[in-house]
Parts: structure tokens; C-alpha cells; sequence
């Protein structure tokens, strides 16, 4: 696996939007934020496009911005605009070829999860679970936030997860695990199943997070998971933000899901940690060899 190049000071970020749309106004507000901390901006021109009400141009259109941003000698990294829906329309279309021979920065979450695991498993790249631009850099971009950012981008050897201040990590499972870290919205993760691009979770370490989702869909994602045997074959799980979801009853909760979707597995489960669409927002690096420890309640990366 790639752990591409650091970023400094000057850098040419790529901002690109594979799935919604945003105003102008936001995305001038993008640009603007993205320059204060000393980097360069090079947009595609679908940002503001809006097809449907919740894309950002056609998927053919989309993904040649994503080949563009990759082939470009001139972008040091690649940003999303944000998430929303559609991506897994864009997959099809993205030049594998491309991003192999131009492995860089690729940042993003939510409805970004599909590329993920496109760029994880078929172009052996690490990318960033991470702060994108109009849903976080430009509004909620705390220090914590920040700081992980750039920690997690410019690690040198190892990249440690360290819990926000009030956020300490909870043991669900006891255990340790090592492997390569998957995952990312379940919805989508979900998504990719039966695909070409499924998920594979096969030694890994499956991170998982969800927003303004009933507790009775997360089950049913959660056992679409199961059902699929893909539960069988993780090594230890990961829950991140569960933003604005929903139990109805209040010690019934996705941690309860996954333990009972996990039962007689012996596989160590770790909780809170903060990455998804809550604020401060913990820069997790997706590909890259991942050991969790719930003896001494630590998350560790390696670059290399």
C-alpha cells in the first residue's frame, strides 16, 4: 500500500465534488479557507452543478474531474467539497490506470466512503478518512480537528488516534487486533455489496459510521453485513460518530447491534471514536496497517 506525499505550504490542492453539489457562495467560502492556510486552489467546474437536487453534474463528468485532479503534475492533493449522494454512480468511470501511476492525497467521508474503497483495494492507495472542504474546513475546522488533519497527512512513520478532549475511547469487546483499516459509512459501505467494488473485509480492521439513520435501518445494515459473512472474516471493529441517529430505547443502541451481529466472534470492538460527521472530526488514514488495543485503549497507524 501507498502512503502518498506529504503536503506543505503551497501546495496545489485539487477540490473536486463527486457527489452533491454546493452554492457558489459556499464554494467561494471553500476556496477562501482552503488559501488562509497557505495553500493553492484548483477547482473542477462541476462543484456547482446540480442534477436531480442531489449530484454535482453526470457521473462521466464527475469522474473525469477525479482522473484530471490525479493526472495533474501540477495537484499535490485532492479535496472533497463534500459528500452527499451519488458517488457510487462515478465509480464505474474513474481511470484505475490514472491513480495507480499518480498515487496522491485523497481526502473525504460520507458518500465519499465508495471511493475509499475503490482507491484501498484496487490502486493499493491510502486515502484519508477525513475534514472536507465545505463540511468542515469552512465552518467547523477546530483545533483538534486541524491538528490530526495535518498529523494524520504528514506522518512520518506512525500516526497514533488520539481521543479529543471529553472523547476517551470505550472498550465494547476486549481485545487486541491488527490489520489494514476499511469501512466508513455504512450505508454505503452496504452499497457496494454484490458489486464489483465490494467491500473486503477479509483480515481487516472495519471501521464503521452513520448519521441521522433509525436504529432499525443501522440493523438491518448491520446484518446485511453479517449475512454476507463479512462480520466472519474482520479482525476488530471501530465505531465511529453515530451523528443525529436514532434508538428507541435508550440502552438499545448500535453498539448492542453489533455485539449481537458479532456474537461468538472473538474480535476486540472499540467505540467513540470521533470520525464521521460530528465535530471535532479525527483524520483516519483507510488502507493503512491498523493495531487497536483495548488493554491500554489505543489506535495505532503505520505508514509503511
Amino acid at each position: 500500500m501507498i502512503y502518498p506525499d506529504k503536503i506543505s505550504a503551497g501546495a496545489v490542492i485539487g477540490l473536486v465534488s463527486p457527489s452533491s453539489a454546493v452554492s457558489r457562495e459556499t464554494l467561494e467560502t471553500c476556496v477562501k479557507s482552503i488559501k488562509r492556510m497557505g495553500f493553492t486552489v484548483k477547482l473542477s467546474d462541476n462543484i456547482c452543478d446540480d442534477v436531480g437536487g442531489y449530484m454535482a453534474g453526470d457521473e462521466k463528468t464527475r469522474a473525469q474531474w477525479i482522473n484530471d485532479m490525479f493526472a495533474d503534475p501540477e495537484v499535490d492533493a485532492i479535496l472533497c467539497v463534500r459528500g452527499g449522494d451519488g458517488g457510487n454512480r462515478v465509480v464505474p468511470y474513474i481511470d484505475l490506470d490514472t491513480v495507480r501511476n499518480n498515487p496522491k492525497i485523497f481526502v473525504g467521508y460520507s458518500d465519499i466512503t465508495s471511493f475509499h474503497l475503490l482507491f484501498n483495494q484496487e490502486c493499493n492507495l491510502i486515502t484519508f478518512h477525513g475534514p472536507m472542504a465545505a463540511s468542515n474546513i469552512m465552518s467547523s475546522f477546530d483545533p483538534e480537528t486541524k491538528l490530526a488533519f495535518f498529523s494524520c497527512l504528514n506522518a512520518e512513520d506512525t500516526y497514533r488516534y488520539i481521543p479529543p478532549k471529553g472523547f476517551d475511547i470505550k472498550t465494547v469487546r476486549a481485545g487486541k487486533a491488527s490489520g489494514r483499516l476499511t469501512g466508513g459509512n455504512l450505508t454505503v459501505l452496504c452499497a457496494s455489496i454484490g458489486t464489483p467494488y465490494q467491500i473486503d473485509t477479509d483480515g481487516k480492521i472495519l471501521f464503521i459510521e452513520e448519521i441521522d439513520t433509525h436504529i432499525g435501518n443501522m440493523d438491518r445494515f448491520v446484518f446485511q453485513l453479517k449475512n454476507a459473512g463479512l462480520l466472519d472474516k474482520v479482525k476488530g471493529i471501530l465505531l465511529g460518530q453515530f451523528t443525529e441517529c436514532r434508538n428507541e430505547k435508550e440502552d438499545y443502541d448500535i453498539t448492542q447491534v453489533i455485539l449481537d451481529a458479532t456474537e461468538g466472534l472473538d474480535i476486540p470492538i472499540m467505540s467513540s471514536i470521533q470520525s464521521g460527521h460530528g465535530s471535532p472530526m479525527i483524520t483516519l488514514p483507510m488502507g493503512a496497517v491498523c493495531e487497536m488495543n483495548t488493554e491500554n485503549s489505543s489506535i495505532l497507524f503505520y505508514t509503511k
